[in-house]
């Protein structure tokens, strides 16, 4: 009984206090006195209380434009959009925010948060990966302008993190092209993977994946092509063997390179035939 008395009493107050608070908060809001609402945005800013500080923030914005205070009600408005996620809102007003206060106090911590919002909407390796490449041609914009920022280490981490997601996303489509029998462009995608990323954690499968698709592209192409394209085939054997002596994938590609010498040994006896 005591507990359950406490229990209403605790609801009762908690009840109170948001409607006070509540009704505060509406009078500040309707109330022509732009310093209490700059002063009560301030607070609600502090308090991570982001959507109310916004509501006030907005208004204060236009009345603030162009003075002193303009500049860190403009800095609250645009961290309080971030701070909610709204990360395309905050992008555009970070982005905005330099472009109005250049010379601002902020303009280095602004300019980072600007590539940043970015990152946070770059999604998956497997979805499109739009803002991944925005993301890093902004880090890279703030590492050139700012190359003595302390956070120049965190941007090139995060740039090393975006480009492994379009690395991944890269060798993930050009194995696709692979996996669905498509060998001509599989080659094409797997040899861009390793012009775009020379250091590509996924080398040695991709070195692999072109030896097998020459072997099929050329045992499927019409028969005045099959030799030349197995050849393809033994030169991809052997800058794969070349990179990786002791690769994983050797028993196989042993098997394979087997078979690709016969067959050019078979083609070129017939080539040699008389006819």
């Amino acid at each position: 009984m005591i507990n359950a008395m406490k229990k209403i009493l605790f609801v009762l107050i908690s009840s109170t206090i948001l409607l006070t608070s509540c009704s505060k908060f509406q009078r500040v809001l309707k109330s022509s006195d732009m310093n209490l609402k700059y002063e009560t945005a301030e607070k609600y800013y502090l308090k991570k209380d982001y959507f109310r500080a916004l509501q006030l923030l907005e208004e204060l914005m236009t009345v603030y434009r162009g003075t002193a205070r303009g500049e860190q009600v403009y800095y609250y408005y645009a961290y309080s959009n971030f701070y909610i996620r709204d990360y395309i809102m905050a992008s555009y007003h970070f982005n905005n925010f330099l472009t109005s206060y250049p010379t601002s106090k902020y303009a280095e911590e602004i300019q980072y948060m600007y590539a940043y919002c970015f990152y946070l909407d770059s999604p998956v390796s497997s979805l499109d990966q739009t803002n991944s490449f925005d993301a890093i041609n902004k880090f890279q914009l703030f590492i050139n302008r700012y190359p003595g920022s302390e956070r120049v280490a965190d941007a090139n981490k995060l740039i090393d993190e975006l480009r492994m997601k379009l690395e991944t996303k890269e060798f993930a489509n050009a194995k696709l092209y692979y996996k669905t029998e498509n060998y001509k462009a599989a080659v094409s995608a797997l040899q861009n993977v390793l012009i775009d990323f020379p250091g590509t954690i996924f080398k040695e499968e991709a070195l692999y994946l072109i030896f097998k698709s020459y072997y099929f592209y050329a045992i499927n192409s019409v028969e005045t092509k099959q030799l030349l394209r197995l050849k393809d085939a033994r030169e991809s054997y052997f800058r794969l063997v070349d990179a990786y002596p002791q690769s994983k994938y050797l028993d196989d590609a042993e098997r394979q390179f087997s078979k690709v010498e016969s067959e050019i040994k078979s083609l070129e006896t017939v080539a040699l035939s008389p006819q």
